[in-house]
C-alpha cells in the first residue's frame, strides 16, 4: 500500500500499522480520537492529552530532540512528524528505516486533510468522516455567530524575549482570521521577532493575545506590555486552541466565542 502525505512524499506499508509512534503532541491527541490509542507505542514529552498519556506509553524525547534509542526498542510500523514541529534532520534520520508520514498545516481544510489520511492509513475512515463532520459543523456555526462582529486589528504573541509574534503562513494566523482578527503582522512570515522599542508602534492594536504556549504567558508578563502600552487591551489566551489542529478544533470554537 502506497500513501502521499502532505509533503507530497510516497509511504509504502505492508499492512495496517499497529505500532504508532507520534512525535507531534496535537496529533497524539488526533489519534485517540480515532479510537488508536492501543496502537500508539511512544510519544513526546510534550504529548500531554489526554493527560494519562505519557504514563501510558514510552516516551522518545522532544519534538526537535529525540532518543534514537527508544525509536528503536520500540519497534514501529509508523512514525508521525509535522514539517514545523519537527526538524528535517529527525524526518531524513528515521525515514531510513521506518515510514515516516509528515503533516504540513496552515489551513482548517488542511487539517481535515490530515485527519482524512489517517483514516485512510489506520483503517478509521468512518471515524476520520465522523471527526470532520462534526469539525465543519462547528466552524459552519462559528461562522454564522461571527458574521455580525466588528473587526478588530491584533497581535498574537508566542515567545517572550525575544518578543515574537505569530505571522502569516501559520495555523495561528488563519485561525486569527476566522475570529474576524485582522493580524497587524499578517504581511510577515512566520514568526517575526519585535523589539521593544517596536511596541510604541502597537499603540493602534484593538487587542493583545498573550497565548499559554509554546511561552507560557502569565499576568506579569500582561502588566509588563500594559507598561509600555497602557491604553492597550491585553489578554491571555489558550494557545492550543490557536495552534494544536486535529480533533482540538472540535472545542476551539466553543472556546473562541468566549473571546467575543
Amino acid at each position: 500500500m502506497v500513501y502521499t502525505d502532505q509533503l507530497g512524499r510516497d509511504i509504502r506499508l505492508t499492512s495496517t500499522p499497529v505500532r504508532i509512534i507520534s512525535l507531534v503532541p496535537s496529533q497524539t491527541e488526533l489519534l485517540v480520537a480515532l479510537g488508536l490509542s492501543n496502537y500508539i507505542v511512544g510519544v513526546t514529552k510534550f504529548c500531554v492529552h489526554p493527560d494519562s498519556i505519557r504514563k501510558e506509553k514510552s516516551v522518545v524525547g522532544g519534538t526537535k530532540n529525540i532518543h534514537l534509542d527508544k525509536i528503536h526498542e520500540l519497534n514501529p510500523d509508523i512514525i508521525l512528524c509535522n514539517k514545523e514541529e519537527n526538524t528535517r534532520e529527525i524526518v531524513e534520520t528515521l525515514q531510513e528505516e521506518y515510514p515516516v508520514h509528515v503533516s504540513d498545516i496552515s489551513t482548517i481544510e488542511e487539517s481535515l486533510e490530515l485527519i482524512g489520511q489517517y483514516g485512510e492509513i489506520f483503517n478509521k475512515t468512518n471515524q476520520a468522516a465522523a471527526l470532520i463532520s462534526e469539525i465543519r459543523s462547528e466552524l459552519k456555526s462559528f461562522s454564522e455567530f461571527m458574521k455580525d462582529k466588528p473587526q478588530k486589528k491584533v497581535a498574537y504573541f508566542i515567545w517572550c524575549k525575544p518578543w515574537m509574534v505569530a505571522g502569516k503562513g501559520t495555523f495561528i494566523h488563519h485561525l486569527l482570521g476566522i475570529n474576524g482578527f485582522i493580524n497587524m503582522f499578517g504581511h510577515q512570515d512566520r514568526y517575526p521577532e519585535i523589539l521593544e522599542e517596536q511596541f510604541s508602534k502597537l499603540n493602534d492594536l484593538d487587542l493583545i493575545l498573550l497565548s499559554s504556549e509554546p511561552f507560557p504567558f502569565s499576568e506579569e508578563h500582561k502588566d509588563e506590555i500594559l507598561k509600555m502600552l497602557p491604553d492597550t487591551n491585553v489578554i491571555l489566551v489558550d494557545g492550543e486552541y490557536f495552534s494544536w489542529y486535529g480533533s482540538r478544533l472540535v472545542e476551539a470554537f466553543t472556546y473562541f466565542r468566549t473571546l467575543h
